[in-house]
């Protein structure tokens, strides 16, 4: 019986899915969008329940399916109620995205370019929102400018702001500056609270043309500049979850407290073997553990990491937080962990003289660094010892000083030294990608404010862990690609063309080229930033090549990661604090028993584990800027010498040497002149004085205001310094940090890009920061996380 010999219904193409779901299947969301498709104009409910044969017992439940599908933005109703595809009206599904200043964006959801929306309609929705838009022209700056004509989904529903009183009226201030509209708190809903206090806020009521949004106070979070509020308002402002449900500590404490002889079946017994953890001085989760021993011909290396999903099972109360979670977020002074405490610090963390359950990659490796062989299987470990990357420096520096404690490990540590520097050589010989990064540390006072910030040098170790985790996340990838097993890869994608392109103009003016035509590699990169090390114009340099990379994310599709030069990567060093690693690890453990691990939707989880990294950096961004405008705010007509960090449309970013704080030099501050933006020679020109500020650029500044509220910082350019410029050229020394701010930017989309466009590649494979730093004569220290190594 041929397909058109059917009825309507029987045709649907994704029937027997929808068998799968419902006793009774309804026809499929996308049969329905065809069939509207074949009739060619707007088409009633009960004209489409005639087509489809649907019966009257199946109307609710129809009703229902078209109902969500309006709200997912497939479909609409005209004023005769008649049902209409979006694309036929020329409408459009967006995400708005708000601005400061009261107008803002539509970003679209089939990747097409922003749409401006003005004051007048962002009255309607707040930042977030999901609407459907018309593009009605042109503004003055060439860009689409739009009409909202619905609103398919309100997001905010809890928000944490400021409150404030005028002439006797309360209203809060969102603590998201991207939601302009000032929230009015309805009579009596107040909660108690006083101007000046921190808050959550329910809307009670979303905003519309006519009206603001009115909210009431859910919870009272204490005042601005209270110790530890800086935490308190970014947890909520990016909705990171930060409590524990009851089904998840009432699961962790059924855990045992210990390693059971029952736990030990099919497993290797490495207890013998001198593993060692090496980690940061505040580190109290240990994902891994390293040994190595040499052999006829090279080496062979033992990475042995937390056998997490021995304990946290498929779609538990566990696995269900530690997926919503995605990662740890670590604060400055503060983690939120993605596991209870009982697990990422206890039962799966690798503490010395303890046993531990652990998954290992043992590989042989040769002389030059190549991997020769390796094998995955699950292990039972003793860590002999918790080593500091400080003390492993400094014990294969002068082994001859190493106490008593530490002299039986020197021979294991020289071995992990030797396969370091063979590493090092497959490093070279690859290519990677290999920009120098700074990081800084923060010591706080009583208080846990900032005291003073200090420059953190990497030493031999930190790389020596580095290149072992490299080594061990890369067999991870391709285990899984030999055997064929879906997983989330670790991926960089090579650098857009226009990018690519663009750097290329810039670097012709120094006289410089990047190798490779239309499609660079890594090695070109590489080769690029070995002769340019040493120049005045060194940092300006790596800077712009280091912008026109992509982002690293996670994806089941693998394409390879750009920057580190493999063909295939995945993360499988960190299950106690990545979820992407945890999946990783369910997948080896499944080829190893002959299974197969689905855990969903493979693109769906990927982009779930990207957001949620990118969330925890945002939020981590806001604790920082905060905690620095503190330690800045006593310092106003202080002098400080710094570099021009980034350049926008509206002025310059300095980066101060002393003290690694960041501030705004605003256009108008530049002198009497037009200042004219060029993104792709990275500066601001005046058009009568011809004076050049650049990327990199030397300045002295004099800091001229601190707003607590927004976390920015301003100076103002002392008069010598364009003299001094002038006089001096354009020599260069500053970071290459990217700050997040909204200017107007020449490009497809003309909102802010921020710095979610920094790759976050490059540096070392692991970062670990302590809610307990330790401390001397009562101050307090923590490592801020530094955009080049906290995750390529």
């Amino acid at each position: 019986m041929s397909t058109h010999a059917l009825p309507l219904r029987l045709q649907d193409p994704h029937l027997e899915r929808e068998k799968t779901k419902y006793p009774d299947p309804l026809p499929s969301r996308e049969f329905i969008l065809e069939i509207l498709e074949r009739e060619g104009v707007p088409t009633t409910v009960e004209q489409l329940e005639r087509l489809l044969a649907i019966h009257s017992q199946e109307r609710d439940l129809f009703a229902r399916r078209l109902r969500a599908m309006e709200r997912d933005g497939q479909v609409m109703r005209n004023r005769k109620n008649a049902l209409c595809l979006p694309a036929k009206l020329d409408f459009i599904r967006a995400k708005i995205e708000g601005h400061p200043d009261g107008f803002g964006f539509a970003i679209r959801e089939d990747g097409g370019p922003d749409i401006f929306l003005g004051n007048l309609e962002m009255q309607r929705v707040l930042h977030g929102d999901r609407v459907m838009v018309r593009v009605m022209g042109t503004d003055s700056r060439g860009r689409p400018e739009g009409a909202i004509v619905e609103i398919l989904e309100h997001v905010n529903q809890r928000l944490v702001a400021r409150l404030h009183e005028e002439e006797g009226v309360l209203f809060a201030v969102a603590e998201n500056k991207r939601i302009n509209q000032d929230l009015l708190v309805a009579p009596g809903k107040d909660a108690g609270a006083k101007p000046g206090q921190v808050v959550m806020v329910e809307l009670l009521k979303q905003p519309s043309r006519k009206s603001e949004p009115i909210a009431q106070v859910v919870e009272i979070l204490g005042r601005y500049a209270d110790p530890g509020m800086e935490v308190e308002i970014a947890l909520r402002k990016h909705e990171l979850p930060h409590e524990f449900s009851a089904a998840v500590e009432t699961l962790a404490n059924k855990l045992p407290k210990k390693v059971r002889q029952s736990d030990l079946k099919g497993r290797e017994d490495l207890r013998a073997l001198p593993l060692v953890t090496i980690d940061g001085e505040t580190a109290k989760d240990f994902d891994d553990a390293v040994y190595a021993e040499p052999l006829p011909e090279g080496f062979r290396l033992l990475v042995a990491i937390a056998d997490v999903s021995h304990y946290v099972k498929p779609a538990d109360a566990l696995d269900q937080c530690a997926l919503e979670r995605g990662n740890s977020v670590y604060f400055p002074r503060r983690v939120i962990p993605m596991l209870p405490e009982a697990l990422s610090n206890g039962l799966c963390s690798l503490n010395p003289e303890v046993d531990r359950l652990c998954m290992v990659c043992d590989l042989q490796v040769s002389p030059q660094g190549s991997i020769l062989n390796y094998r995955f299987y699950p292990a039972v470990m003793h860590s002999k010892a918790r080593l500091t990357y400080t003390e492993v420096a400094g014990l294969l520096e002068n082994p001859t000083h190493a106490p008593d404690s530490r002299r039986a490990l020197i021979p294991h540590l020289q071995h992990l030294e030797q396969v370091f520097h063979a590493f090092l050589l497959a490093r070279q010989q690859r290519g990677a990608i290999d920009f120098s990064s700074a990081e800084t540390r923060m010591n706080f006072d009583d208080r846990g404010k900032i005291e003073s910030i200090h420059p953190v040098e990497r030493n031999d170790a930190h790389r020596l862990i580095e290149e072992c985790m490299l080594a061990a996340n890369v067999c991870a990838a391709n285990f899984l690609l030999s055997h064929q097993h879906p997983t989330l890869f670790r991926i960089h994608p090579v650098p857009a063309t226009e990018r690519v392109n663009a750097v290329r103009d810039f670097l012709g003016e120094f006289g410089l080229h990047l190798a490779g035509g239309d499609y660079p590699r890594a090695v070109d990169y590489a080769t690029l930033i070995q002769k340019i090390q040493g120049r005045p114009d060194q940092r300006l340099l790596e800077t712009v090549l280091l912008r026109s990379l992509q982002q690293a994310q996670y994806n089941p599709d693998n394409v390879g990661h750009f920057g580190l030069a493999y063909e295939a990567y995945a993360h499988f060093t960190s299950p106690i604090r990545r979820y992407p690693d945890l999946l990783v690890h369910r997948c080896i453990r499944a080829v190893l028993a002959k299974k197969t691990y689905a855990p969903g939707d493979w693109k769906a989880l990927g982009a779930h584990c990207s957001m949620t990294e990118r969330r925890a950096d945002e939020a981590t961004r806001d604790v920082e800027a905060w905690l620095k405008c503190f330690f800045m705010k006593d310092r106003i007509g202080d002098v400080f010498e710094g570099s021009v960090s980034s350049v926008t449309s509206f002025g310059l970013f300095v980066a101060l040497d002393d003290v690694y704080v960041e501030g705004l030099v605003h256009i108008s501050e530049l002198g009497s002149d037009y200042y004219h933006y060029d993104a792709g020679r990275h500066q601001l020109l005046g058009e009568r004085t011809g004076q050049r500020y650049r990327l990199g650029d030397r300045l002295q500044v004099q800091l001229v205001r601190v707003d607590m509220e927004t976390s920015k910082i301003d100076f103002q350019p002392l008069p010598s310094t364009a003299q001094q410029r002038t006089q001096r050229g354009n020599q260069v020394h500053g970071t290459a940090k990217v700050h997040k701010q909204f200017p107007a930017k020449p490009a497809k989309s003309q909102r802010d890009k921020s710095s979610a466009q920094e790759p976050t590649i490059l540096g070392g494979e692991r970062l670990h920061n302590s809610p307990k730093p330790a401390t001397k004569k009562g101050k307090k220290s923590s490592t801020a996380r530094s955009p080049a190594r906290a995750k390529r």
